[in-house]
């Protein structure tokens, strides 16, 4: 890793962190995360964008954001389908959207059929939180990148 990766990552991290701590609804925080994970793994690289991806699930719980552990993993391994969805796809719309689904899927199954695998209920609450508000808040934030990603792209010269 180089050390260019390592500082915008950190960067990128910060910012993402900053957005978590103004517990703002989850639509609006939501979507500002999902759109930073989009943008990491667009303007740095798609292992930028997983390692945000896995960090900001844990900031979450030890900030008093997400009250629920047991959701972590899950969290994290639907965060870094988003990230490698949409960085393995040419056309990054399409990406955004393929990887908003996935994102979506995965999280819905992980409340309703395998927290319970492992002998955990979801309250009533998180399963609302983690089913359609996901897909909303993965493709609002993957619009954001892309529009974000776009403008980067005309306005830095590496």
């Amino acid at each position: 890793m180089s050390v260019r990766f390592i500082t915008r990552t950190a960067i990128l991290l910060a910012l993402t962190v900053i957005f978590q701590s103004f517990r703002a609804p989850q639509l609006i925080t939501g979507t500002l995360v999902n759109g930073m994970l989009l943008i990491s793994a667009g303007y740095v690289g798609m292992w930028s964008g997983v390692i945000i991806g896995l960090f900001t699930p844990v900031l979450a719980f030890l900030f008093g954001i997400m009250k629920f552990p047991p959701m972590i993993p899950f969290i994290m391994v639907g965060n870094a389908l988003y990230v490698l969805v949409f960085s393995g796809m040419r056309n990054k719309p399409v990406g955004m959207v393929l990887g908003s689904v996935v994102k979506f899927l995965w999280l819905s199954a992980s409340v309703y059929y395998m927290l319970p695998l492992f002998g955990v209920k979801a309250p009533a609450v998180l399963v609302e939180m983690f089913t359609f508000p996901q897909l909303a808040t993965a493709v609002m934030g993957g619009v954001l990148a892309l529009l974000v990603l776009g403008l980067l792209k005309k306005s830095l010269v590496e």
